[in-house]
Order: structure tokens, then sequence, then C-alpha cells
């Protein structure tokens, strides 16, 4: 049952039909929706694109993900409909390629692997999850993805705020009361309430004038909910707008089609766009694109170092890791600890100094770690779209094989060469298996493996 409140305002501020249209939707099954990783190569899963999505697919039924290998192979991300429209506000706006994106509340990841697409190999997302455990799978996902040109972060938005005019792109994707995820979430029925909708209010706005500190002059914010209401959607824009003080302009215009049924509107600067699930085929979400004026007398500055963790590989440590990569020319590689990582060269020198001022936990492309000048290759390599398979021996898996490998299952030793393997399954890569005379150790890692099917 939907929150009495809840339904008290939607039929107050959209009226008995458009209200009750809405909260009938709401009771209704949800769309299951993915988004393709181009750089993985998979073809379209079904025939019922999302139009405001490169990528973007919305599926006839909902398939056993876990039991499919392209997923644990990051050929796709298993993304929401509406919240893919992030995308298409950024590719209006000029694209992100080359540039930096900072995805302040990032977790899990959907929105962190679409901007990785969108920024390609010369850029740079650095993605911030405020709680660890969230954190962790951001990283994980961002892992799968295999794009190698994002920097997962645990800060709190004040200390990101420190990289003042740092970046061209901030979203903020702001945590929310959930209005949207009702008909998904029994959770978010039960705890919404409308002093947590104030409450929320509240830590948006804060959220936002943080990340307006991180934003170069002329560049773009992005700011998005799950949820319905005024308060936390126009409501936050409105006060935010007024705090800015004229430091705001539109974007660029983001081209709509009448058949997407999206609500359009503005708040002062903003562009706005509402997700209604009678309207829809999508759950419920908003969106709002505003440009940081230009020569608003912000400049770039960039806080001293508090640390070193990071350190350039010697030349005899990179001949190593250069052999693992498709286009070691256009990479540097760095230790962290004894563990090594990989970066495309454009960005290299901003995540080294990340790593001084900010708790970087995942960045680049984890490598491995070398011993007596042998790489013993990370997981993270093998789902890496730049890693030169000419590097191990590949071992092609079938389907149940392949289950097996992943549920850390023991896998037949004949099916290997002797020493390292990328394992693989349909083409794509799922980890590595080293085998040692009649014995093979699965190296999938354990946190990762498939529990239940």
């Amino acid at each position: 049952m939907l929150p009495v409140k809840f339904v008290e305002r939607v039929l107050r501020e959209l009226g008995s039909d458009e209200g009750g249209a809405l909260c009938r939707a709401l009771e209704e099954e949800s769309s299951v929706s993915v988004r393709l990783n181009a750089a993985k190569g998979l073809s379209a899963p079904s025939e019922r694109p999302i139009g405001w999505s490169e990528g973007g697919y919305w599926l006839d039924e909902r398939p056993s993900f876990t039991l499919d290998t392209d997923f644990h192979a990051g050929r796709y991300y298993v993304q929401e409909a509406s919240s893919q429209f992030v995308g298409h506000i950024v590719a209006a706006c000029g694209g992100a390629e080359g540039g930096r994106v900072l995805d302040l509340c990032a977790a899990p990841g959907g929105k962190t692997t679409l901007y990785s697409t969108l920024a390609g190999r010369d850029g740079l997302v650095v993605a911030n999850e405020i709680v660890r455990s969230r954190a962790a799978v951001l990283a994980d996902n961002v892992r799968k993805w295999g794009l190698g040109n994002v920097a997962v972060t645990v800060n709190d938005p004040s200390q990101i705020a420190r990289l003042e005019g740092w970046f061209d792109v901030v979203a903020v994707d702001a945590p929310c009361s959930g209005e949207g995820m009702f008909r998904k979430s029994e959770q978010a029925r039960a705890e919404w309430s409308e002093a947590n909708v104030a409450l929320c209010a509240d830590r948006q706005r804060a959220i936002l004038r943080e990340a307006w500190r991180a934003l170069r002059p002329g560049g773009l914010l992005l700011y998005s909910t799950c949820t319905f209401n005024f308060t936390e959607n126009e409501g936050v824009l409105r006060e935010f707008s007024a705090w800015t003080d004229g430091q705001t302009e539109p974007a660029e215009r983001i081209g709509v089609e009448s058949e997407w049924g999206i609500v359009c509107g503005t708040e002062g600067d903003f562009q706005t766009f509402r997700f209604y699930p009678h309207r829809v085929e999508g759950e419920g979400f908003f969106a709002a694109a505003v440009r940081k004026r230009s020569g608003s007398g912000e400049r770039l500055r960039m806080p001293k170092p508090l640390r070193a963790p990071m350190a350039w590989a010697d030349r005899r440590a990179e001949q190593e890791l250069e052999r693992w990569v498709e286009e070691p020319e256009r990479m540097r590689f760095a230790a962290v600890g004894d563990t090594f990582y990989g970066y495309w060269r454009p960005q290299a020198e901003a995540v080294l100094t990340l790593s001084g001022v900010l708790n970087v936990i995942s960045s680049g492309v984890e490598m491995g770690q070398l011993f007596k000048g042998v790489l013993k290759p990370a997981h993270a390599l093998a789902l890496f779209t730049g890693m030169r398979r000419a590097a191990t021996a590949v071992c092609e898996l079938q389907m149940e094989e392949a289950l097996a490998y992943l549920r850390r299952g023991e896998v037949a030793a004949e099916r290997f060469a002797e020493g390292m393997n990328l394992v693989t399954a349909g083409g794509a890569a799922l980890g590595f298996a080293k085998r040692i005379g009649r014995r093979c150790n699965n190296l999938y890692p354990n946190s990762l493996r498939i529990l239940k099917g």
C-alpha cells in the first residue's frame, strides 16, 4: 500500500485524473532494462531500444542475470531506463570525451559506468561514495565495466569540494526519499514520511553547494533524484539558484521526443525533466541541468597533497606490465604498495594528484603484483578492455563450465594450458585460472562468486 500522505499530496498536486494514474502505475510491475558496454561487443538483447539512451534496451522479460556469463563479464549493466537519461543530457551539452567528470553520489555505479563510456580513454571519472560498503560495490562494478578511466573515492562532499574548479561535469544523483522506487522497493514505501522528505531536501541543498565549488566556470551541473515531490526537486533548485547569486546560465537545449512521455520544464536557468511511470516505461525520476557561468571569478585550485601513496613504476617493471596491454604507449603504470596499476596517459598525473588529497580505494586498472619480474595478474586486468590476450593462454569454457568457474568450483585441469590462463565464455573474459600439472587453481575472487542459482 502506498503511504497515505503521499497519495494525498499527489492527488492534490496533479489532480485526480493524473495523480490517480500515477498511483495506479506505482502498483504495477516494473519494466526491465539494460545498457550495453560498447567496448565489449554484445549484440542487441531485444528489438526495443530506449530512445534517449545509446546502447539502452528494454527487455521483454527478466532473465536470470546471475546465471548469465555476459553479466559477469561486464558486457552490460542492468540499469533502470529513466536513469539512463543523464547520458542524453551530457551528450546534448557537448559530451564528456576527454573531460573530468565527478559523480558525487555514485553507488552502485550505473551512472558511473555510463559517464565512463562518455569520458573515453582520455577522460577521467571520479566516482565518490561516502559509505565504504557501498563504495566497495561501486568499485566492483567499475572493474567489471573495464574501461580503466575511473577513480573510486570515499570522501565527504566537502573534502571533494576542495578541488575547486577541477571538473568539467559534476553530477549529483542526490540521496532522496525514493518515491520513484515505490513499485520496486517495499522498504522505500515503509521508510517514506513527510519529515524524511524535508530531511532529504536539507541534505540535497548542502551537497549541491559543495558540488558547485568543484565545477569549473563554464562546466555542466547535473542534478537528479528518484522522487516526484517539488520539495526535493524544483524547491531545492530554486534555493540553490538564489544561493549562487547569478552564477548560473542555461545549458544547451536538450531535445526530447514527444513520444518519450517525459514532462519538460524549467526552474530558473535549469532545464528540468520528469519521468512519471504512467507516462514513461520506467521508474520515477527527476533530472535537471545548468551551466556555471563562464568568467565567474573562480580559479582552479588543488589542495596540497597530504600523502604520496603512488609511485611511478621503474623501467624494469614497466617492460613486464606493458606486455599485458594492447596499447602500452598510451599508458603509464604506478605502484601502490606492492600492487601495480595502469592509467591512460592523459589523466595519469591527475590520478596521482587525487591520490594525495582524497581517499582513493580504486583507480585505473589494477594490474597485479610482480614476483621475480613476472606479473601475477589481478582479476581486474582480465575484465579490462585494453588487455592484450596474447600475453597469456586463453581458455574458452562452455556455459556449464563457465558457471562452475563463476561459483569458484573445481575446473578440469586438462581444459587449460600449463601456467596462467585467461578464462572466457562466449569470447568475453571472466577472470584467470592457473594450471599447475594436474591441478588447476580457480582464481575467481571469492567475494564475487555465484552463491545461488
